[in-house]
C-alpha cells in the first residue's frame, strides 16, 4: 500500500524535527560546552561560526538550484550586499576610533570626502542595518528574477547572465567613486552595539546567534520544500513545460525562491562579516559563486543537510589545506568538484544509497550467473504410455 501525501508530508515534518534537534545538541549545546571546558579555543570557534553562516549561504544555493533546476552563478552577489550593509554599520559604530579620529571612515578621509554620502546616512541604525542586510539582497534578486524570468530565461542561458552579473558588480564595487573602500574593502571593525568584536564574549554570542540562525532557516526551508510550494518547486525542475501548460505563473514562483535565497545570502553575509571583520570586492565575484556551487554539489543537491555539510566540509578543509599547500588549493577543488560530477551525482549524504544500489546490482548479477542457461536445463523424462491391450 503506498503512503499518501498526508502522510508523507507528517513523516518529513518529524524527520525535520529530529534533524534539527540533532542541530540544537551539537551547535548549540556540545560546541558551547566545549568552549567552556577548554577543549575548544577562542580561535576554533570563531572559525566554526564562519563556516556556518556560509552553511546558510549554501541552504539559499540549495534552494534555487537542488529544488527548483536554477543555476545560479552570482549568489555572491548577494552574499556581499547583505555584508557590506552590516559592514556600513560597523564601520559607523567605529566611527572617530580611526587613523584620522574623524566621524567619517579613514578611507573617505583618503577620497577628500568631507561628510558621509547620502545612502551611508539609514545604516548609522542598527536596526535598520539588520533589515537592509535582508531587504537589500532580496529586492536585488527579485529585480534580477523581474528582468530575467519573466522572459524565460533560463539554463544556461541564465547561469552565464548571472555570472556576467556578478562580474560588473565585481568591478562597480572596485571603484573607489563607490566609497566603499574601493579594492580594499570594509575593514577595521571595533565595536558592534557597544561591544568590542574583538572580546571572546561577543565572538561566543556571535557564534550562538549564528548557530540559532542557521537552524531556524534550516527549519523554514524544510518547511518550503515539504509545502504545495516545494512540490511547485520540484515540478519546475522536472516539468516546467508541462506545469507552463496547466496554467501555473512559473515566473512568479521563480522570481520568488529566487527572492527568498537571496535573502538568506545576504543574512549569511551580514553574519559572516561580524565574524570575519572584512568585506572585499573579491567576495563578491565570479570565483566565489562558483565555489558556493561546488559546496552544494559536493555535500548534496536536493539535500538541505547535504548543503550545509558541503559548506562546512569544503571551507573546513580550505582552512587546513591552504596553510600547507596554498598554491594547491584551486587545483584541489576544481578535482573534487570533477570526482563528485562524474563519480557523485548525489553529492556526499546520497553515497551510502549509492553504494547500497551498487550492492544489489551487483548481487542481481552474480545471482542471474549462478542460474543454468536454457541448454542446461534438464528436459523432463517422457513416461511411454502403456497399451491396455497388450497387457
Amino acid at each position: 500500500m503506498q503512503p499518501t501525501q498526508s502522510q508523507n508530508m507528517k513523516n518529513s515534518a518529524k524527520g525535520t524535527w529530529i534533524t534539527a534537534g540533532l542541530l540544537v545538541l551539537i551547535l548549540l549545546i556540545g560546541l558551547p560546552l566545549g568552549h567552556h571546558y577548554g577543549w575548544i579555543t577562542n580561535y576554533s570557534l570563531n572559525l566554526f561560526s564562519k563556516y556556518l553562516a556560509l552553511a546558510i549561504l549554501a541552504l539559499g544555493m540549495d534552494l534555487i538550484w537542488g529544488y527548483t533546476g536554477i543555476l545560479s552563478l552570482g549568489q555572491a552577489i548577494f552574499f556581499g550586499l547583505g555584508a557590506y550593509v552590516m559592514g556600513m554599520n560597523l564601520m559607523l559604530e567605529s566611527s572617530g576610533q580611526g587613523v584620522y579620529g574623524e566621524a567619517i571612515p579613514d578611507f573617505m578621509v583618503w577620497n577628500r570626502l568631507t561628510e558621509l554620502p547620502l545612502y551611508w546616512l539609514p545604516f548609522k541604525s542598527f536596526p535598520i542595518a539588520v533589515i537592509g542586510s535582508i531587504a537589500v539582497p532580496a529586492l536585488a534578486a527579485a529585480a534580477i528574477g523581474f528582468l530575467t524570468f519573466r522572459r524565460r530565461v533560463g539554463g544556461t542561458y541564465f547561469a552565464i547572465l548571472t555570472q556576467a552579473i556578478a562580474f560588473a558588480t565585481w568591478l562597480m564595487f572596485n571603484r573607489n567613486e563607490m566609497n566603499l573602500g574601493g579594492t580594499n574593502g570594509l575593514t577595521d571593525f571595533k565595536l558592534i552595539l557597544g561591544y568590542a568584536l574583538s572580546e571572546p564574549n561577543t565572538q561566543w554570542a556571535l557564534y550562538m546567534l549564528t548557530a540559532f540562525l542557521l537552524i531556524a532557516c534550516y527549519v523554514g526551508c524544510r518547511w518550503l520544500t515539504g509545502s504545495k510550494i516545494g512540490l511547485i518547486m520540484t515540478a519546475i525542475r522536472d516539468q516546467e513545460p508541462r506545469l507552463r501548460f496547466l496554467g501555473y505563473p512559473i515566473a512568479q514562483y521563480k522570481i520568488f525562491i529566487f527572492s527568498v535565497a537571496g535573502a538568506l545570502s545576504g543574512l549569511a553575509g551580514a553574519l559572516y562579516v561580524t565574524q570575519v571583520g572584512i568585506i572585499t570586492p573579491s567576495q563578491i565575484g565570479v570565483l566565489p559563486s562558483l565555489e558556493i556551487v561546488v559546496w552544494v554539489a559536493f555535500g548534496g543537491r536536493n539535500s538541505l543537510i547535504g548543503a550545509m555539510i558541503g559548506a562546512v566540509g569544503i571551507n573546513a578543509a580550505r582552512s587546513v589545506l591552504t596553510a600547507q599547500f596554498p598554491e594547491w588549493w584551486p587545483i584541489i577543488l576544481g578535482g573534487l568538484f570533477v570526482i563528485v560530477v562524474l563519480l557523485l551525482p548525489n553529492g556526499i549524504v546520497g553515497l551510502p544509497r549509492q553504494l547500497w544500489h551498487g550492492l544489489r546490482h551487483l548481487r542481481g548479477r552474480s545471482s542471474a550467473g549462478r542460474q543454468p542457461g536454457p541448454q542446461a536445463r534438464q528436459r523432463p523424462v517422457e513416461r511411454p504410455s502403456v497399451n491396455p491391450s497388450t497387457r
